[in-house]
């Protein structure tokens, strides 16, 4: 892609993307995640009204009478951005590859985060570390992020989030709020996700295809898989051959969403065929 289509495409994705981060998303981000960070301001007596979960009950010992923490919301918050650019991103049956989507997305979360003076990092990973933008504000940096989202070439086409929410461990040691977004085509995270989730507010973005779910019969097909390059010859007419692959991508959907869920994450799920904008809003408004 030559420079003047890449900006081209980049200012595309910003009108629609700030558009509808700046009537939609704004709000919706600055009410659902403002409120997370919060900084230890000091310790004082107990007032009536006050939440009995806020009394420091170290304090409260020390001298016979209530006290309580007060806390500050912190001015400003950090977003990660973790993206997965793997091969299976590159997969589409409805005129949109996964990865468009993706892409719109996180340059939607971006400009909400900058319409909060949030600074905003990026990681894109497949089973390594491809790029790490460090947290940074303003319009310029979100733009850059948008072109490596867009023009980034990954050197591996695997996937593996637990290297990835490791780096995002080692490297952020303040409260971040992240977003993973991916098809979750991976497993054997849990670990790292339950050490990640206990300092950082994490949401998964499943993005996935609705071909992906069900294999079709169409008899002996060549197929590629797209994370390791390996082309087999399958017969998509046994009934059996159906079954095991359905079940191994349901195996790993599920593996998502409970995983998640029990590290305290949020689950976001959007077909490439459905509205993000529907989902995403649905899903702050729960929080």
């Amino acid at each position: 892609m030559d420079t003047k289509d890449l900006l081209k495409k980049v200012r595309k994705i910003e009108i629609k993307t700030r558009r509808l981060s700046d009537h939609i998303f704004s709000g919706e981000y600055h009410t659902s995640f403002k409120g997370r960070g919060m900084t230890f301001s000091e310790v004082r007596q107990y007032q009536y009204g006050d939440d009995i979960r806020a009394i420091d009950w170290n304090v409260t010992a020390r001298y016979n009478e209530a006290h309580v923490k007060v806390f500050e919301e912190e001015r400003e918050l950090t977003m990660m951005l973790m993206v997965d650019i793997s091969g299976s991103e590159s997969f589409g049956s409805k005129n949109q590859f996964k990865k468009d989507i993706v892409t719109e997305i996180a340059a939607t979360m971006a400009f909400s985060a900058t319409q909060n003076n949030d600074k905003i990092g990026l990681i894109l990973f497949s089973d390594e570390i491809e790029l790490y933008i460090p947290p940074k504000k303003g319009r310029s940096h979100v733009l850059r992020i948008i072109r490596e989202l867009i023009e980034f070439q990954p050197k591996s086409h695997k996937t593996d989030i637990a290297q990835a929410l490791k780096f995002l461990s080692g490297t952020q040691k303040k409260k971040a709020i992240v977003f993973v977004i991916s098809d979750f085509m991976s497993q054997d995270y849990e670990q790292t996700l339950k050490i990640a989730s206990k300092k950082h507010d994490i949401t998964g973005i499943r993005v996935y295809d609705i071909r992906e779910e069900k294999m079709p019969d169409l008899g002996m097909v060549s197929m590629l898989d797209a994370e390791t390059g390996a082309i087999e010859l399958i017969n998509t007419g046994s009934k059996a051959v159906r079954m095991n692959y359905e079940k191994k991508y349901l195996d790993k959907v599920n593996y998502f969403k409970e995983t998640f869920s029990k590290s305290g994450s949020g689950v976001v799920n959007t077909r490439v065929d459905e509205s993000y904008v529907t989902k995403l809003l649905s899903y702050f408004k729960s929080r």
